[in-house]
């Protein structure tokens, strides 16, 4: 009787708290950490499982569990082993870019993956998929994960200092970002916790974050590097440090990445995150940022804090980039002509009424014409010129302007200028803004 008594008000419960149910009648307050390896070249990938991790506490969203705001270019299923769909999440990954590239035509190459889920009670069917630029499976790997399984590695607490920087509230209805240091000797221990205080605080003046920032959690995690500063491989200088952070990623001088992702994971250790953010401690250009996997910023280059607000934008929100190649006519395969980008700042004109068709004025053209100013110049160079109403206006009249994702035809943006456009525009469009406040609903709204 006592046991019945007990299992009703256990019931009633979790049915006053619909999201206390969606999540514990299914899921542990734990991770596990799937490492995945990507392997192929541009015309054949394969994914395979390499090792399950079990880390620390679950930060992630305990909310419509079973829903993506955006595509990405992979996604994570968990179902039960009935099919019920009980957790999904979508991201993007450095291998599937890398396959845009001419090197993919001609080698094959292997990227790691790791991907974190919340701990199931019992057993589950996990499926990981890869998109092609063509919205379409290009690969996928499905296999049975049993939480009881023996060979599960528990990942210990690292024991590194660590620092709250904001403190929002609990992790299962707060965003919790961690910026890990890369590139920083022990001496240089405090110069980091300065540089990560900084670069937080600068994310934090800028609108709509600004406004929500009570529904974040930053922390910064000290790893010590034996060497200061990252690798600069085409200088041939090579550098032993925390999470293997080098420039040059496919032969591109400024951008700046990590092939080494269980390395980055496994300095994380038990530290609850969403969001990767490393600080690479280095004056030089260069960053990147990826949706849902890791962000990338250097610490003392002047544009430094502008950059890194535009990584966190594509890792964040998933926002595309909206500007093109201009007069090099390089036309990069990555939204191809009758695809509509999952991105929700790019558009091909396919599937328009998906983007910010709502939020045009009545009567705006389109394509729309740009204005003189951006017919006639330049405006990175005369930016700073302008008065606060021309910014203004050319930041937020929307209209549908051709020229984004990389090519000059084919790919239009909202506005004529903004933050995932140029580095001298100090704000985010209005519909870039929309796509940052939907996003962190979505991951923080009970």
């Amino acid at each position: 009787m006592k046991k019945t008594l007990l299992s009703v008000a256990l019931a009633l419960l979790l049915a006053l708290n619909g999201f206390a149910a969606g999540f514990d009648s299914h899921f542990k307050n734990s991770t596990l950490r799937l490492d995945f390896v990507l392997a192929g070249d541009a015309s054949h990938q394969d994914v395979y499982l390499q090792e399950i991790c079990r880390t620390g506490q679950w930060a992630g969203r305990r909310g419509h569990l079973d829903s993506l705001l955006l595509e990405g270019n992979a996604q994570v299923f968990v179902r039960s082993l009935e099919g019920q769909l009980l957790y999904a999440q979508s991201f993007s990954t450095l291998f599937q870019e890398w396959l845009t590239t001419e090197e993919a035509a001609r080698v094959a190459k292997a990227f790691e993956c790791p991907v974190l889920i919340p701990e199931p009670r019992s057993k589950v069917k996990v499926e990981l998929r890869l998109n092609n630029h063509h919205r379409c499976k290009a690969a996928a790997l499905e296999f049975v994960l049993d939480p009881e399984d023996v060979l599960i590695r528990k990942v210990a607490d690292g024991g590194m200092p660590c620092k709250t920087l904001m403190d929002g509230g609990a992790l299962d209805s707060h965003y919790d970002i961690v910026i890990v240091a890369e590139g920083y000797t022990d001496a240089e221990q405090e110069k980091f916790f300065a540089d990560a205080f900084r670069l937080n605080s600068f994310l934090f003046s800028h609108n709509p974050f600004a406004q929500h920032a009570s529904r974040f959690n930053v922390r910064a995690l000290f790893a010590p590097s034996g060497d200061s500063g990252p690798s600069e491989p085409a200088k041939g200088i090579w550098k032993n440090t925390a999470t293997a952070t080098n420039y040059d990623t496919f032969y591109m001088e400024r951008y700046l990445t990590t092939s080494s992702l269980r390395k980055v994971h496994d300095v994380l250790g038990t530290v609850p995150f969403e969001q990767i953010i490393l600080l690479v401690n280095t004056e030089r250009y260069g960053g990147g940022g990826i949706f849902n996997n890791i962000t990338l910023s250097t610490a003392d280059h002047p544009f430094a804090p502008v950059v890194f607000v535009h990584e966190f934008g594509h890792s964040f929100a998933g926002l595309g980039d909206e500007y093109d190649y201009g007069e090099d006519g390089l036309e990069d395969p990555t939204y191809p002509a009758g695809v509509e980008p999952w991105e929700p700042n790019i558009t091909t004109l396919t599937d328009f009424a998906s983007k910010w068709e709502d939020m045009l004025p009545a009567g705006v053209q389109i394509p729309t014409e740009p204005g003189a100013l951006m017919k006639n110049y330049d405006l990175r160079r005369i930016w700073n010129t302008l008065t606060d109403k021309q910014k203004h206006e050319i930041n937020t009249k929307l209209g549908v302007y051709q020229g984004a994702g990389y090519r000059t035809s084919g790919v239009y943006r909202p506005v004529q200028e903004c933050r995932m456009r140029i580095n001298e525009c100090e704000e985010f469009c209005p519909v870039c803004s929309r796509a940052i406040v939907r996003m962190i609903e979505f991951c923080t709204t009970k």
